[in-house]
């Protein structure tokens, strides 16, 4: 009998994990995990009569998101528009000192120990003194979550444009290049990557940054509709403004995934 050719698990070189990769499978596990989990939770508060005020059943809560859904909307836009306003300063605030401890590395001791400080300042401590000055408005809960995000972006940043191939380096200084074309050419490529982990990371913090402090002090949003169903004893609107805040910060997470596969154009293959 005739030899068949042996097909390659590698498909054009691609591992064997991303060319059998099903990422609708992967959905379906998920979603009925998830489903699976929220099954054992119904059961589990009807088997042992627990009280509502102690701890909700899912069909409670979604009794509740199903006859008041525009308040936790409201509530939800405030605090998302508050977390990404903190998100984009914070970020802005990391990149710009990493940016400058990239090209004057005698500034990094100083900035570095004052940003630690910051960063070590416990955020429900900072809140209420911000609110003084700032008000209820949105401004101190922007800050606050600025505060909360832009230390691991710095990291991060400073870290990447430091991690450049040597060897690339030293191709662009015998060609002469100036340090703002290094940076552009060499480093900013390199540290993109580590910039998208720091902000999947600080995504969904800036989320619960917003709530922190708006339970301080606020008109509105989502840590106001929390304060005032915890203050109640009503569990319900507290679980559910708690799974309003989880899908917003999935949703702040999935599209920094979506602008990281658009805007990282190199992988580096297994």
């Amino acid at each position: 009998m005739a030899n068949k050719p042996i097909v390659s698990k590698r498909i054009f070189g691609l591992p064997q994990k991303i060319a059998t990769f099903r990422p609708g499978g992967e959905r379906m596990t998920t979603v009925l995990i998830v489903v699976l989990a929220l099954l054992a939770w119904e059961a589990g508060v009807r088997l042992s009569g627990a009280p509502v005020y102690l701890l909700p059943s899912p069909s409670a809560i979604g009794a509740w998101l199903w006859r008041y859904p525009w308040p936790l909307a409201r509530a939800g836009t405030v605090t998302l528009v508050e977390a990404l306003a903190g998100l984009v300063a914070g970020t802005l605030v990391g990149l710009t000192l990493a940016l400058v401890l990239n090209f004057w590395s005698r500034l990094e001791q100083g900035v570095l120990s004052l940003a630690l400080l910051i960063k070590a300042t416990p955020i429900i401590a900072i809140a209420p003194i911000l609110t003084i000055w700032l008000g209820f408005g949105p401004a101190p809960k922007i800050v606050v979550t600025a505060l909360l995000t832009f230390f691991p972006v710095l990291i991060n940043a400073l870290t990447g444009f430091r991690a450049a191939d040597p060897a690339i380096l030293d191709v662009m200084r015998s060609l002469d290049a100036s340090p703002g074309e290094i940076f552009v050419h060499v480093r900013w490529p390199s540290a993109r990557p580590y910039l998208f982990a720091a902000l999947k990371v600080v995504g969904p913090l800036a989320m619960i940054g917003a709530v922190v402090a708006e339970w301080v002090g606020a008109s509105s949003g989502l840590g106001r509709e929390m304060w005032l169903a915890y203050t109640n004893l009503n569990m319900p609107a507290l679980f559910a403004a708690v799974f309003v805040l989880t899908l917003l910060s999935t949703m702040v997470y999935q599209v920094i995934l979506w602008l990281e596969r658009k805007w990282s154009f190199w992988r580096v293959g297994d």
